[in-house]
């Protein structure tokens, strides 16, 4: 994947996560920020932070409990330690910062 193919990829990643997060329900602000980052502020104060990283190809997310890096198979976003799909990995992470189950569908 080029950096043109991957900052295509990520902008449609990004907003396919803001759209879920809306039609999940979960009490959270999503922020688009220059140069491809993703805020979300939860009821608690508690943030989340996604971007992209052109130079690795990856996507990251900054959230309370560590951070996670997702590079492209070539069919999904996949967790480079252990594998996890993003959205599922996103699921247990925002669930975590809200405190109620939160199912993220891409």
């Amino acid at each position: 994947m080029d950096e043109t193919e991957f900052a295509a990829a990520a902008e449609r990643t990004l907003e396919r996560i803001e759209a879920a997060l809306e039609a999940s329900g979960v009490d959270a602000d999503a922020t688009r920020k220059d140069g491809g980052v993703l805020e979300i502020e939860f009821a608690d104060g508690s943030r989340m932070v996604l971007n992209r990283q052109a130079p690795m190809r990856e996507l990251w997310v900054a959230a309370r409990s560590g951070g996670f890096h997702f590079r492209w198979d070539g069919a999904a976003w996949r967790d480079t330690r252990d594998g996890a799909e993003l959205f599922s990995a996103l699921s247990k992470l925002v669930s975590a910062h809200a405190g109620q189950p939160v199912l993220l569908r891409p």
